[in-house]
């Protein structure tokens, strides 16, 4: 199924998009984590939201979602791997599956994850960010899993039914070692691990390796008054564009970005 537009992210600015694109009677898929598990449901009361004073942030995710699922927006858990425009649709990796449809968004939040030391420089030749995708070609090899992935035990347990000889690190402070392949993993302590895969299976993944050669402006997502990025077909909303970080904001580029998204359907 091509769908109308595909959002990456379950926050405000995704979910407004979202509810925009079926008020438009638009075929709409969300790609998140579990919506109510973001940073904002954790808050106990928000005053800054217009109209709606002291509400929780959980309260009023659980809302969003509520009327988004009404409306008929379909929703799938996991993890958007990539995105790859071309002048008809954008392309979407999720976790094993690709999905297609005539725009993107991209509301992914504030990427809190630096890439490791190695990482993007060995992405595509022993860096892997699924298992399920690419655990086949390291059936009887040594490889190393970390990552915070709310699917990291699931995604540890199929790679060792297939075959893999797992070694499960924390994430922080590791360095993948190799030239043109990953030979190992070197952890803080100054341990070093030969292993011919690595597997980031973080919860979450940064803008520019979603989608490479995205536009950046000091750190965040570059966008114009449409909220449409350098990419094809590929718009932004919410805190991934800079600042200010404001609920407010986050659902009006939401609203924006579906807007003039839908224009290419």
């Amino acid at each position: 199924m091509k769908y109308d537009l595909i959002v990456i992210g379950g926050g405000p600015a995704g979910l407004t998009a979202a509810i925009h694109a079926r008020a438009r009677d638009k075929s709409v898929l969300v790609v998140s984590n579990d919506p109510t598990a973001s940073p904002l449901c954790k808050a106990p009361r928000m005053d800054n939201y217009p109209g709606l004073p002291h509400v929780t942030g959980l309260d009023l995710v659980t809302a969003m979602v509520d009327q988004a699922t009404e409306l008929g927006v379909q929703f799938r858990q996991g993890r958007a791997l990539s995105l790859m425009s071309s002048k008809n649709s954008v392309m979407v990796s999720v976790e094993n599956t690709v999905e297609e449809a005539a725009a993107a968004l991209l509301a992914v939040g504030v990427s809190r994850a630096r890439p490791l030391k190695g990482e993007l420089e060995l992405l595509g030749r022993g860096v892997s960010y699924c298992a399920t995708c690419d655990g086949m070609f390291y059936r009887g090899k040594d490889i190393v899993v970390a990552g915070n992935a709310p699917d990291l035990e699931s995604e540890t347990d199929y790679l060792r039914s297939i075959g893999c000889h797992v070694t499960a690190l924390p994430l922080p402070g590791l360095e993948i070692l190799g030239e043109e392949q990953v030979t190992g993993v070197r952890t803080p302590k100054g341990e070093q691990i030969t292993c011919q895969g690595v597997f980031l299976l973080r919860s979450s993944i940064a803008p520019t390796q979603l989608a490479p050669g995205l536009e950046l402006d000091n750190g965040y997502i570059k966008v114009d008054s449409h909220m449409a990025t350098n990419l094809s077909r590929i718009y932004a909303a919410g805190d991934c564009t800079g600042h200010p970080l404001q609920l407010a904001k986050a659902v009006g580029h939401g609203q924006i970005a579906a807007h003039y998204a839908l224009e290419k359907t």
